[in-house]
């Protein structure tokens, strides 16, 4: 008996110190570490925040870049992260991607089917991407562009600016945040 209460003592203390001191330890790594002091990244327009630029948005106005779909409850509700778990011969899923490319077609008359980008109409697995391939973003340069009554070019010399290289030139592939590229959108805007 002495052995087990000496057991569940030191059981005791080493979970209260691995869980207290764990976080702690990480939250001081992220501190001098981590981007923003490990903290979300969140992004503003007018001094204003509009919303975290780690956390897809909802855009579907053709004055705005939109991003990959989701399949995270009511459009990038972070609190059911998850993608949709339906395979790729799910004739379910396979409908959804084709009422997609569709709805995209018919909002970008200039392309033909083969040109949609597949990141466009298929989600991502977590459901919350913020982020699409350049080429994704530059396909809907000359909807955004019309959209807007703004120049093709200035359009595109935002998207050019937002570009975002891998990491070290190697890890990863070029992405845009396409939340942070609306915002650059409205400033332009603003500015005219």
């Amino acid at each position: 008996m002495k052995t087990l209460w000496k057991s569940l003592k030191i059981t005791l203390a080493l979970c209260v110190f691995f869980s207290v001191f764990y976080v702690l330890i990480l939250w001081v790594f992220a501190q001098f570490a981590g981007p923003n002091k490990g903290n979300a990244e969140v992004a503003t327009l007018n001094g204003k925040v509009v919303g975290a630029a780690n956390v897809g948005q909802m855009f579907t106005k053709d004055i705005y870049f939109w991003g990959r779909p989701s399949c995270a409850g009511d459009g990038y509700d972070a609190s059911s992260s998850a993608g949709s778990n339906k395979g790729p011969t799910n004739e379910e899923y396979l409908a959804e991607v084709e009422a997609r490319v569709d709805t995209f077609l018919v909002h970008h008359p200039y392309l033909s089917r083969k040109d949609v980008p597949a990141e466009m109409v298929t989600a991502s697995g977590s459901g919350l991407d913020p982020d699409i391939t350049s080429a994704g973003a530059y396909v809907q340069v000359k909807r955004v562009a019309q959209a807007r009554g703004m120049n093709e070019a200035d359009v595109k010399a935002l998207v050019d600016k937002a570009v975002e290289k891998p990491l070290l030139g190697l890890f990863g592939t070029e992405k845009v945040n396409v939340l942070k590229l609306n915002i650059a959108l409205e400033e332009a805007d603003q500015k005219k």
